[in-house]
């Protein structure tokens, strides 16, 4: 085994795991003033079914790290297939994200993006400092789901689980 150094690991990393092919999410919630807040994430998972607890994480570098840290409750878009916009736009800065997609505010208050195969709105239950990341635990507490195909994200491109991919 040979022992890399900081830069060979950090790229060899990211080799990796841009191989890994990922579904794709979209998390939103609301400032301290109600205005809307998204951001593109593929490091998503499940935790638990009792209590149903999922996480993701946040760059520290990110411009609305704290409004997600302190807010105390997210919605998890995964995609559909036909979403890759959703998740370009949800992934560029400078946009008004929310001015170019359809969407409307749940009972829980939190922006809910119109067309994703799943919804997942979750109240904080947990936050875990980890490296130059905060990994966000949350407890789910409505899902709502479509009869669609989610979106998958491989080598930097969108697509859907192939034809062949069940036979």
């Amino acid at each position: 085994m040979i022992l890399l150094d900081k830069n060979s690991r950090e790229t060899a990393f990211k080799t990796v795991m841009g191989n890994y092919p990922t579904g794709v999410t979209v998390i939103t919630t609301v400032d301290k003033d109600g205005t809307p807040v998204g951001l593109t994430v593929n490091s998503f998972a499940s935790v638990s079914l009792d209590p149903t607890l999922i996480l993701w994480s946040i760059d520290h570098r990110v411009s609305t790290l704290d409004i997600f840290k302190n807010a105390g409750k997210f919605a998890v878009h995964t995609l559909a297939s036909d979403q890759g916009d959703i998740c370009s736009i949800f992934a560029s800065k400078g946009v008004d994200r929310f001015a170019n997609c359809k969407w409307e505010l749940s009972e829980q208050g939190l922006p809910i993006i119109s067309g994703a195969y799943g919804v997942l709105q979750c109240n904080t239950h947990k936050q875990v400092e980890a490296g130059d990341h905060t990994i966000l635990i949350g407890e789910v507490i409505d899902i709502q789901h479509e009869d669609k195909e989610p979106l998958l994200y491989h080598k930097r491109k969108f697509g859907k689980i192939p034809e062949d991919f069940y036979k």
